[in-house]
């Protein structure tokens, strides 16, 4: 049996935790800028994909297997519709991440005040307390780690995804790593408050590999709305805050068992 923590259902509850939490006033003040900034390159993602990507793709498919391109036209659009957002993904993240990192403590500090005093919504939006400021230079530090990490394996599935035949079963491997990236990604956030350095990072989400890979494919996918997805990435990050948090919890509660 999975656990409360590791199934898809409670990946899509804190998610739909996160959005609704984008209104949040105390939270609203850490979103301007990263909203601004996934437009920016959101906007140049779309332009790019919709100017290159058709042509790009043609150029690819061998001249014995075009009578397979109404199959393979469309697998190699999800490997790079899936290798394009997450790498403006990461692009976007790395941009935003001192942002992102505060967004997470301010969620986190919500999250236990709320828990230690069980206050309603309306008297949590009038509370002052400090904001535990994240370490920036750590944050930019994990973030280069993280995509070194990632670019490693995103050149294994590029060289995959250019040898005929074997390219065939590149969209699912590009949809697996697409959300296990996107589970590092946001989970880094809480996680690098935390003082965890990325091969902790990594091990911890280990801990619910299929909720954080569940958690991480629904990411992507609502990366890949237009308009929506620029308010996914901070949705997600507020997401992710509670993840890590109820995992940390429901830790607490089996050690006292």
């Amino acid at each position: 049996m999975l656990s409360k923590t590791n199934n898809p259902v409670f990946a899509l509850q804190c998610l739909l935790k996160g959005v609704a939490w984008l209104g949040k006033a105390r939270l609203r003040r850490f979103l301007l800028i990263p909203i601004l900034i996934n437009l920016l390159l959101y906007t140049l993602a779309f332009i790019l994909g919709y100017l290159y990507l058709p042509d790009f793709i043609a150029q690819l498919i061998p001249g014995w297997l075009h009578w397979l391109s109404w199959l393979i036209t469309p697998l190699f659009f999800i490997c790079f519709i899936i290798a394009g957002f997450f790498s403006f993904t990461i692009l976007a993240n790395l941009m935003a991440s001192p942002f992102y990192g505060k967004l997470s403590a301010r969620t986190l500090e919500l999250l236990t005040q709320l828990q230690r005093t069980n206050q309603t919504d309306e008297a949590e939006e009038n509370s002052d307390f400090d904001l535990t400021e994240p370490n920036w230079q750590q944050t930019m530090l994990g973030e280069l780690s993280r995509i070194g990490y990632l670019l490693k394996w995103l050149l294994v599935l590029v060289i995959i995804s250019l040898i005929p035949v074997l390219n065939l079963i590149s969209p699912v491997l590009w949809a697996i790593f697409g959300a296990w990236g996107c589970a590092l990604e946001f989970f880094a956030y809480p996680l690098e408050n935390k003082k965890l350095l990325f091969p902790e990072q990594k091990k911890y989400v280990e801990t619910v590999l299929f909720g954080g890979l569940s958690f991480g494919g629904m990411v992507l996918t609502g990366l890949g709305l237009p308009v929506l997805n620029l308010l996914v990435a901070p949705a997600a990050v507020i997401a992710a805050t509670v993840y890590a948090h109820e995992i940390d919890e429901a830790a607490k509660q089996e050690n006292k068992s």
